[in-house]
């Protein structure tokens, strides 16, 4: 158990345990499940990554690369990396290397977008893929934002 990751641990205490109380083994799966499932989206919450540069043909463009999974989890700390207080004039969101799962990053990058408004940067989301461009399509500009 020592060598054995916590939240591996976590999970097996946590599915003898509901196992031992219920005296129900599919209720003690079930909840080793949703345990595994939550420690999953936090780890995978912290796999998106972004890094910038200015376009160097004009000088008042940032392009901005996007990689990982975006979702719930994950899009919220995604927002807080974004520079909208510089002084540029179009902000170029690179998405080619990311996937969106979910409305809530719909959501958040319709969020993005709005704060470069707010400056008056011009902000475009490019390079998704057919999945995400179809999400993204139906949702954007339908979802309300809290940032």
């Amino acid at each position: 158990l020592r060598r054995s990751p916590r939240s591996e641990t976590a999970v097996m205490v946590v599915t003898v345990a509901i196992v031992v109380v219920t005296h129900n083994l599919a209720l003690g799966v079930a909840g080793g499940v949703v345990l595994a499932a939550v420690f999953f989206a936090r780890r995978v919450a912290h796999v998106s990554d972004m890094t910038s540069v200015i376009d160097p043909d004009d000088g008042r463009t940032r392009i901005y690369h996007v990689t990982g999974e975006l979702f719930f989890a994950s899009t919220n700390e995604l927002l807080h990396l974004f520079d909208y207080a510089e002084d540029i004039d179009r902000a170029v969101i690179d998405l080619s290397d990311a996937h969106i799962w979910d409305t809530s990053a719909v959501a958040d990058l319709d969020a993005v977008v709005a704060k470069f408004a707010a400056q008056d940067i011009d902000a475009t989301i490019m390079g998704l893929n057919v999945g995400s461009a179809e999400l993204h399509g139906r949702m954007s500009g339908h979802l309300a934002t809290s940032h």
